[in-house]
């Protein structure tokens, strides 16, 4: 039996006999009785619980800010876990602490220690931060954090000066100790295989897995497969994660095609998608939050299937193609093929989801047009109401070619097709093109919208796409008579 081995800030862990559903965050709190992660929603909602995991990647550290509450112990494997009781070095605060306390950033101080996880993973990862939008910067890295007494203000003045010290080249116990915890974390195993939980390393070794445990979840990045057990109370003997399998976790470009493994994760798809296309890079900062998407895969979203996941709108409308993997075999469909009803998917049971595929034109924007409309009941960090996504290859090409996918509107992630065909032969009558939508969905009333709510909202998402299609300033001072109220 192997091993659970990792570094707990500098300090060698060793674990065996851990139930495969255990959390980081119970394990700190009644293994560790480290308890300065909090738990608040235990749903990865409101940041309480939030930690660092630093991974090896080319031999570079990489810091993450994770939710703990959601995250699997086995998924530690080869990993560092940083906690709040780490960051003071020998008495003296670290400088996201004392900023804290400088600016008078806490109150009940329930909610600060993941404030202040939040803010040193800011800190060491200011590479990819542009000194002019620092303000942009630090509430991404604070959306996946609630306080509800002390006031933002002095929370984001807090990280504000901690940024300030990482951008002059300042350094902490963790930067002054790289080499030493590099050569730590290259001597852990990748592998484990612990009294339930599996995590193997290779795809091969994935299907022998998925033979011998074949009603084991197989999951890849927890951050919902965890809500089953931190809210519905289930208990699991057996889980197989892919977070070990590094050949899923790619995202490149190949034969004229965006092709993206199911492991790659959403931060990873934010980061190389997202200077491409404004509107994707609005979608996937909207995501959850940075400690979802440090943690979220592209093939966790579309395996999950839900009806409201952001990610298959997007690939539909893009006429992406899903790679389904079994240890046999490999086959190619459409993703609009995937999905047949609730939660039902076409995925076999000695099947993973293995990459999605889609050409790499579709993200020229000399002449195609992407628009993407998500609508929530908040900005942030919230699951779509109604998710629009239009897609027009050639906007030179008359009559319009459309492509059009929505989330929240049907049991499944899903294809206007009655509004593309009436939009290639009329696309500004909005009474046939209402009535094609009425054709296309018969949404249902839930706690997020009433059915009435979200087919009057599509069918103004499609007036506002219209509208910036013309290139015109309508679109952000449409007059109240002006928007279908039907």
């Amino acid at each position: 039996m192997r091993v659970l081995r990792f570094l707990l800030n500098n300090i060698l862990i060793e674990e065996s006999g851990l139930p495969p559903d255990m959390t980081v965050l119970d394990y700190l709190r009644e293994r560790k009785r480290l308890t300065g992660s909090k738990e608040g929603c235990a749903s990865g909602d409101c940041g309480a619980c939030t930690v660092v995991v630093v991974s090896l990647k080319n031999g570079q550290l990489q810091y993450a800010s994770i939710n703990s509450c959601i995250a699997l112990m086995g998924d530690l494997q080869g990993r560092q876990l940083i906690t709040v009781e780490h960051l003071a070095d020998d008495g003296k605060l670290h400088c996201s602490q004392q900023a804290m306390v400088d600016h008078h950033g806490s109150q009940c101080g329930f909610c600060t220690p993941g404030f202040v996880m939040s803010i040193f993973a800011l800190t060491k990862n200011t590479v990819s931060i542009d000194s002019q939008h620092k303000r942009k910067s630090i509430e991404h890295y604070l959306g996946g954090n609630l306080c509800r007494c002390t006031g933002y203000r002095p929370i984001i003045d807090a990280a504000s000066t901690a940024l300030d010290w990482a951008l002059a080249g300042n350094t902490d116990q963790f930067s002054e100790n790289r080499a030493a915890t590099i050569q730590q974390l290259q001597a852990l195993e990748a592998e484990v295989d612990t009294t339930g939980f599996h995590r193997p390393t290779t795809l091969d070794a994935l299907f022998q897995c998925k033979a011998q445990y074949p009603d084991a979840p197989v999951v890849a990045g927890c951050t919902d497969f965890s809500l089953e057990i931190t809210q519905r109370l289930k208990q699991y003997p057996q889980v197989i994660s892919l977070s070990g399998i590094n050949e899923l976790g790619f995202i490149e470009q190949r034969n004229g095609q965006w092709c993206i493994g199911a492991g790659c994760s959403i931060a990873a798809l934010l980061s190389t998608l997202g200077p491409l296309n404004a509107d994707i890079a609005d979608m996937l900062y909207r995501y959850g939050s940075t400690q979802v998407r440090n943690s979220a895969t592209v093939g966790g979203n579309i395996g999950n299937a839900s009806p409201v996941g952001d990610l298959p709108p997007l690939f539909i409308a893009l006429q992406a193609d899903v790679v389904l993997r079994s240890a046999a075999a490999e086959r190619v469909i459409k993703l609009e093929s995937f999905f047949q009803d609730y939660k039902k998917t076409v995925l076999q049971a000695d099947e993973i989801i293995s990459e999605i595929r889609f050409d790499s034109s579709a993200l020229d924007c000399e002449h195609s047009v992407l628009k993407i409309y998500k609508i929530s009941k908040r900005i942030d960090d919230d699951i779509s109401s109604v998710c629009a996504v239009f897609y027009c290859p050639n906007t030179t090409v008359k009559p319009m070619v459309l492509t059009a996918a929505f989330g929240g509107m049907a049991a499944i992630p899903k294809r206007a097709l009655e509004l593309e065909r009436v939009v290639s032969a009329s696309p500004e009558n909005m009474q046939l093109i209402g009535d094609a939508l009425d054709k296309d969905f018969q949404p249902i009333s839930d706690a997020r919208a009433s059915a009435g709510y979200r087919i009057t909202v599509a069918k103004n998402l499609y007036r506002k796409f219209l509208l910036e299609l013309k290139d015109t300033q309508a679109a952000h001072r449409l007059h109240h008579l002006e928007i279908d109220h039907a």
